[in-house]
């Protein structure tokens, strides 16, 4: 990662935010469900502060010279029977990946979740996302199965995703 840091998401970053998940949702892969509308400032400025006072959730970004370059949320499960599992979601910058971002925010997405006594964190990834597929892979995280037509674009297409996971002692 250029030189930058990984921290927790400030309303004052909603901007910053909703323009990198704009341009993530836009890409032809199709790396995001939401269309590239993602959802206006306010709304994520309103979300990043219910999260802020969430003791079960996290939203961290990664920053450099003053742009956002990588977004991560995660959420522990509010059943009481999976407490101990979290869920997340991440996004990168097209220009910054490969180059550690994606990887300082999953470290910092576990490193919460140690504190927050979480031992098991999973996310879902679509099957032809492999450079994220690489990434969750070197980090640790296995496959646990796969999720068939699971989600729904706005259009409709119905997309299947792999479940993956990563257990912590």
């Amino acid at each position: 990662m250029r030189r930058g840091r990984v921290r927790p998401a400030l309303p004052g970053d909603a901007t910053r935010i909703v323009a990198l998940a704009s341009a993530v949702a836009s890409e032809p892969e199709g790396w995001l469900l939401a269309d590239a509308s993602w959802r206006s400032v306010a709304d994520e400025r309103r979300y990043i502060r219910a999260v802020s006072r969430h003791p079960d959730a996290a939203l961290f970004v990664a920053e450099a010279d003053g742009d956002i370059l990588g977004r991560l949320s995660i959420m522990r499960d509010p059943h009481p029977s999976s407490a101990h599992v979290a869920d997340l979601g991440l996004m990168v910058a097209a220009s910054e990946r490969r180059r550690g971002v994606g990887s300082a925010l999953m470290i910092a997405a576990e490193s919460w979740a140690h504190t927050a006594g979480i031992t098991k964190v999973e996310l879902h990834v679509f099957p032809h996302n492999l450079p994220a597929i690489g990434l969750y892979e070197k980090l640790g995280y296995q496959r646990e199965g796969l999720r068939l037509g699971h989600y729904r674009r706005p259009d409709g297409e119905l997309l299947d995703a792999i479940l993956m996971a990563k257990r912590f002692p």
